[in-house]
């Protein structure tokens, strides 16, 4: 599935809708994935596919200088708001201008990307031995929480707790990323880590959450609602909150 993503293009550029609340509620990412992406101390960062910058701003709080690439005018346009530099195009087709960046990123977004081509055009911007890290947060929901979600998905939104990556689910994306790198020949065999952590997720802001991630945003909006509500009394039932358990996941390579 997610090697076929990157050609779903109106769920990859369904984000700009909710932009606001995207920026909001998203969850960001661990401190050691950072201090893992700047060991090095790079200075010019690439951001690709940066959405309203939220993991940009945590390399900038590093003493970054980030560009961020967009594919969203709508994502774009927040990110600008927010102070974050931003250029609005696909990345395939992104002109990089004779730019070179000491890293390259992509947070939550690499798999709406083609993996062969994105990574030729990552190591165009690339000097040699510079770094492409790219990272997703996989979501890891408690088995108690799991459980009781279950039959609501299965009687209100059948197959979306299958593949939803907040709901459990860790499909092949990284995998993709690994292949997509070894095909272009032009990066070092990537390397994949992983970082476990969690936050406290309250009714309001989980269902928030959901309704950010395109699986559930291209339900129809009835479905969506009459979920959204069920899933909502559920959390209620547990107090109004559960501990959301997350893994982020890194892959990263050497330009060579």
């Amino acid at each position: 599935m997610a090697q076929m993503l990157f050609q779903e293009r109106q769920r990859a550029e369904s984000f700009g809708a909710v932009a606001e609340l995207y920026d909001r509620v998203r969850p960001s990412y661990p401190s050691a994935l950072v201090d893992e992406l700047v060991r090095e101390r790079p200075r010019r960062v690439l951001d690709i596919g940066c959405g309203t910058g939220i993991a940009g701003v945590l390399l900038e709080a590093r003493s970054c200088e980030v560009l961020g690439v967009e594919v969203d005018e709508r994502m774009a346009r927040l990110a600008r708001a927010r102070g974050r530099q931003v250029e609005t195009a696909s990345f395939e087709r992104w002109d990089g201008r004779g730019r070179s960046f000491e890293l390259a990123i992509s947070a939550q977004a690499w798999h709406w990307i083609d993996p062969l081509a994105g990574a030729h055009k990552a190591a165009t911007v690339l000097g040699e031995g510079s770094r492409i890290g790219v990272f997703w947060n996989f979501g890891n929901p408690p088995s108690h929480v799991s459980e009781l979600f279950a039959p609501i998905y299965a009687r209100l939104a059948p197959g979306v707790e299958g593949y939803s990556v907040l709901l459990g689910n860790h499909d092949a994306r990284a995998e993709a990323t690994v292949a997509g790198l070894a095909a272009c020949q032009r990066f070092t065999p990537a390397e994949v880590s992983k970082f476990r952590w969690s936050r406290r997720q309250a009714t309001a802001e989980w269902l928030e959450t959901l309704q950010t991630h395109s699986d559930h945003q291209a339900l129809p909006p009835r479905q969506r609602k009459r979920l959204l509500a069920a899933i909502g009394e559920a959390v209620d039932s547990l107090g109004g909150s559960f501990e959301m358990s997350y893994e982020a996941v890194l892959v990263s390579a050497r330009r060579c």
